[in-house]
């Protein structure tokens, strides 16, 4: 695609790194753009027809089977076509294998071992190689072979029973958590295990599930429930489940969240809004008794917000208590913010000369990491394959037989 070098004037600490992986949709190319970011090659192996689902995904589109979508998650990536089931398709992964550090996938549970992505059956080719595995719901247990996707664990999680108003239906996240949660924390996995090899000269396998993960984020809850019985239950307008005041409040013209998280806020809170007399007024002068007191705090606090424009109360609050207005999604990418921090970057894309994406929230010594666009289908399989030994004249043999 006649991708630019990412600046060296970047640090990238994957420099040198390659992973392998045979992967789709979001979560994980989710976690391996990350690894990309940080300088890791990462060759993103990709069914010859078609290629990943998320190519295909719309409405928005670069070319025909070229979407917008699928930049979310294959910036700085190569891409690869290879038939996983074919002999010819394994040879050619061994050969890669033999210089490559990761293999990763986030196939159906019982799909790696049936093709040979797992770490005993790439051991022989190179011991050092770690094997990273995303599936619905692990690859050792009776559901091994069932088909999952994010918004199921948020409903199997309890997520959609904790999210929405109390007298509403179950309400999913706007976005996939899930399953970008289950991407990081492969990309923490295999590089811890990456890191072991490196020592050890053994690799493994890590294994990584959107269940396990979604349980997991219910953290306090979880151990609330575990240990003491307690069952979190949906409070209004998204407020915390032991703190008050801290949740949204409609301000005259929008909604705003204002949280005194912690006990000191709670004066400062009242100090700036102008009414100091709620800071030890008894009903409210504890963070018990504003728990135990929220509907009458809340209700003071409705009719004090609602006087004022939204900017009015960031202008008085924000810089010393908590304090956010509810952006629509348009607003908080226009959020001028964003350009403050470096989290949004114009790059070229052959079908889109400017082409908007988002940065990495990871920064080095202070520098945002470079972008590039994600490739085209198989766009790096000739440079690849010709790497390993294949000539034009074999690469477009395998090509005609559907191997690449």
């Amino acid at each position: 695609m006649g991708e630019e070098e990412p600046s060296l004037s970047v640090k990238q600490p994957l420099k040198g790194f390659r992973v392998l992986s045979a992967e789709q949709y979001g979560a994980g190319p989710y976690g391996t753009m990350f690894l990309a970011q940080l300088g890791a090659e990462v060759i993103k192996i990709e069914p010859p027809k078609g290629g990943d689902t998320a190519r295909h995904v719309g409405p928005h589109w670069l070319r025909e089977g070229e979407s917008l979508y699928f930049q979310s998650f294959n910036l700085n990536k190569k891409s690869l076509t290879l038939d996983l089931t074919s002999p010819e398709g394994v040879e050619i992964l061994h050969k890669l294998v033999k210089s490559a550090h990761v293999v990763a996938n986030n196939l159906r549970g019982d799909v790696p071992a049936k093709i040979g992505l797992d770490y005993a059956s790439l051991k022989p080719v190179n011991p050092a190689i770690v094997c990273a595995h995303i599936s619905a719901y692990g690859r050792d247990n009776e559901r091994a072979k069932w088909p999952g996707y994010d918004y199921l664990m948020q409903a199997e999680a309890g997520f959609c029973s904790l999210t929405g108003e109390p007298d509403g239906p179950p309400v999913r996240f706007g976005l996939s958590m899930v399953d970008f949660m289950s991407g990081t924390q492969m990309a923490v996995g295999l590089l811890a295990a990456l890191l072991d090899a490196q020592r050890s000269g053994e690799g493994c396998d890590v294994d990584v599930d959107l269940l396990s993960t979604a349980v997991h984020q219910t953290s306090y809850p979880a151990i609330w429930y575990m240990n003491e019985g307690d069952v979190t239950v949906r409070a209004p307008r998204g407020a915390h489940p032991s703190v008050t005041p801290s949740q949204l409040f409609k301000a005259k013209d929008g909604w705003m969240f204002v949280m005194a998280q912690t006990p000191k806020f709670w004066p400062i809170l009242a100090d700036r809004i102008r009414h100091s007399e709620l800071i030890n007024d008894p009903r409210f002068d504890t963070p018990a008794n504003r728990l135990a007191n929220r509907v009458e705090l809340c209700s003071i606090l409705d009719g004090i917000f609602g006087a004022h424009p939204v900017v009015h109360w960031l202008a008085l609050l924000q810089g010393h208590m908590p304090i956010a207005p509810v952006y629509d999604l348009d607003q908080a990418l226009d959020n001028p913010w964003l350009e403050t921090i470096g989290m949004r970057e114009t790059i070229t894309h052959p079908d889109k000369p400017e082409m908007d994406v988002l940065c990495s929230p990871i920064k080095i010594d202070g520098k945002r990491l470079p972008n590039r666009a994600g490739p085209y289908l198989g766009a790096d399989s000739n440079e690849i394959l010709g790497a390993i030994g294949y000539d034009a004249s074999q690469v477009a043999k395998l090509r005609a037989s559907g191997v690449v």
